[in-house]
């Protein structure tokens, strides 16, 4: 009878050190597919982030309106639309088409403010235009990695100005003015320069 002739240990070894590195390549292989699905969901994830903050700011820009706000000891009146560097918000605006479907006894004018803290860009909004000392906003953290903000204003001639009302403007007028366009900048530390011309109301 023929003598029947199995695998050697050798032959052994070499196939499983064959189906091994099979393996490893295979798991490595799953694993920067995950990796990558992972990376492409957060930017996917980010990117509706940023959308989102850019809609509520180009809805809240696109309404502004010039109804000046008093201020919380009603000594004084601030402008419509202020931006300065001397101001306690970054931007500050009175809005148009506030909803009340409710009904509550209240006007259809809001007052927002935006600000960058520590890289985060906050939307603030308070539930009345002239505010008392005691009147606490309503905070929202709108993005976050935001490294820069940036504001330019068109005025009605076509110029372009950092500040509004344009510095060297006084009078009553400068309480209801408002700008043709807002650009409204950010530098966002994972997808760069995100800015959005909005044009107003006015």
């Amino acid at each position: 009878m023929r003598a029947t002739r199995g695998f050697t240990l050798i032959e052994l070894l070499v196939a499983m050190a064959i189906v091994a590195v099979i393996g490893i390549m295979a798991l490595g292989g799953l694993s920067e597919v995950i990796r990558q699905q992972t990376i492409a969901q957060e930017r996917a994830d980010r990117w509706r982030k940023i959308q989102f903050a850019m809609r509520i700011i180009t809805q809240d820009l696109a309404q502004i309106h010039p109804r000046p706000m008093r201020d919380e000891l009603g000594d004084t009146w601030r402008p419509s639309v202020l931006v300065n560097p001397s101001a306690q918000f970054a931007m500050e605006i009175s809005r148009g088409g506030w909803a009340n479907p409710a009904g509550f006894p209240r006007g259809t004018t809001l007052r927002v403010a935006y600000d960058w803290e520590d890289g985060t860009l906050i939307r603030f909004h308070w539930p009345v235009m002239d505010r008392a000392p005691g009147t606490v906003p309503v905070r929202t953290e709108l993005l976050e990695d935001v490294a820069d903000v940036r504001l330019q204003f068109l005025d009605q001639s076509g110029t372009w100005h950092f500040e509004w009302p344009p510095t060297g403007m006084a009078g009553p007028d400068t309480l209801v003015m408002r700008p043709r366009v807002v650009r409204f900048d950010l530098e966002l530390d994972d997808f760069g320069r995100v800015w959005r011309d909005v044009e107003t109301g006015g």
